[in-house]
């Protein structure tokens, strides 16, 4: 089997229709996350609020519940979906080197979640800030590690950028295959904004570690919403990157309806 065979698989894998569904729940599931960290954002800002407002405590609210633990193994199932497509994608793909590398690292990213909601959906509860400390002391203890760790923040920092300018520029709606009304592309307009913001600060956090040596500082997003609500105007600023992420996962809502799949 030759490098052309394995294309030819891909992209009969990728054109699969039980894959491109799989691939839509997938999006509807980023939805549900990014509204209920909002939600949680929300809460944050104007009342006092123990859940972590990152991916941890999102799942781990949705573990509470029977309907919630449903909705775990569905975003385990959507998510691993995403994830098999975006490595499709990936491999028979025929655009930049570039794009195919940022399929990748979204499989990975995909994956991580479909195994964090697996780990949720059978009981096993984890937090977001520890496993951030954790990776931070982890890399620090390595050659150049400081380096390292600033070198992650700086990554971080250029993708919450990254979507700034494809927010505002309005360049999501190249990743769907017809209009999805004016409503959805306000909402991704204002979603993608705002979380590049929110990943914006997460990547300061790495670096301000590097800077002070401190793991500790490496906070995660919860992290990052925290450090917001303390800035000057913080309660106003956190409740607009909160309504945004809500606003983004209105709009992952609307990407899974007509994404080019």
């Amino acid at each position: 089997m030759d490098t052309s065979d394995v294309k030819q698989i891909s992209r009969q894998a990728s054109n699969n229709p039980a894959l491109e569904t799989l691939a839509r729940v997938g999006y509807a599931v980023n939805g549900v996350l990014h509204i209920m960290i909002g939600l949680i954002a929300l809460q944050l800002a104007w009342a006092a609020s123990s859940t972590s407002a990152d991916q941890t405590g999102a799942l781990g609210a949705l573990s509470d519940n029977t309907f919630g633990r449903i909705t775990l193994w569905v975003a385990v199932i959507g998510w691993l979906g995403l994830a098999v497509w975006q490595i499709t994608d990936a491999i028979s793909g025929s655009f930049e080197t570039s794009d195919r590398l940022k399929a990748a690292a979204k499989a990975v990213l995909y994956l991580a979640l479909s195994w964090t909601a697996f780990r949720f959906a059978q009981g096993t509860k984890s937090s977001g800030k520890q496993q951030t400390t954790d990776f931070t002391a982890s890399l620090m203890s390595k050659p150049f590690g400081v380096w390292l760790v600033g070198l992650v923040g700086l990554v971080i920092i250029g993708v919450g950028v990254y979507h700034v300018v494809k927010g505002w520029k309005q360049t999501f709606l190249r990743d769907l295959e017809t209009h999805p009304g004016d409503f959805i592309v306000k909402a991704g307009r204002f979603g993608y904004i705002a979380k590049g913001v929110a990943l914006a600060i997460v990547g300061g956090l790495f670096v301000l570690a590097a800077i002070r040596h401190k793991p500790s500082e490496s906070r995660g997003l919860d992290g990052a919403l925290r450090n917001l609500l303390g800035a000057p105007a913080g309660q106003l600023l956190l409740t607009l990157v909160a309504v945004g992420l809500i606003a983004f996962g209105v709009y992952c809502f609307g990407r899974a309806r007509h994404a080019e799949v």
